[in-house]
């Protein structure tokens, strides 16, 4: 029995939570970056490279059934893919460090000093003179 309550304890820790929930979020975020590529950005791209079709292009070694299809049209979709996803996620850290950056630069502000620690700085100061 200890062994369940242990996972619940771990499973229910509050980042392991939050990173279910980055990993749903980002693949969600995958899906809508991947019709982004396939269906608005390839096309266009094709269309200005005189009606390519990316995802036909590709390159077949050998002949007959022995033929290894290489698919680098595919491939250049999901380069492009992962620059777009790339380029989001250091704009998204970017922002973050920056927000953070701020917080940091702000100094707290001194204590005014008790009215002890005036007395003992008096002193010193004295002391220091003779």
């Amino acid at each position: 029995m200890g062994f369940i309550k242990e996972f619940k304890e771990f499973a229910m820790k509050g980042n392991v939570m939050d990173m279910a929930v980055g990993v749903i979020i980002g693949g969600a975020f995958g899906k809508i970056v991947s019709s982004l590529v396939d269906d608005v950005l390839m096309p266009a791209i094709g269309m200005i490279t005189g009606n390519v079709d990316f995802t036909n292009l590709v390159c077949k070694i050998g002949e007959g059934e022995q033929a290894a299809v290489l698919k680098y049209g595919v491939f250049i979709q999901n380069v492009v893919d992962f620059l777009i996803v790339a380029f989001c996620i250091f704009l998204m850290l970017k922002g973050i460090n920056k927000l953070t950056k701020k917080k940091e630069e702000e100094p707290a502000p001194e204590p005014e000093p008790s009215n002890e620690e005036k007395l003992l700085g008096e002193i010193r100061d004295l002391l220091k003179k003779q």
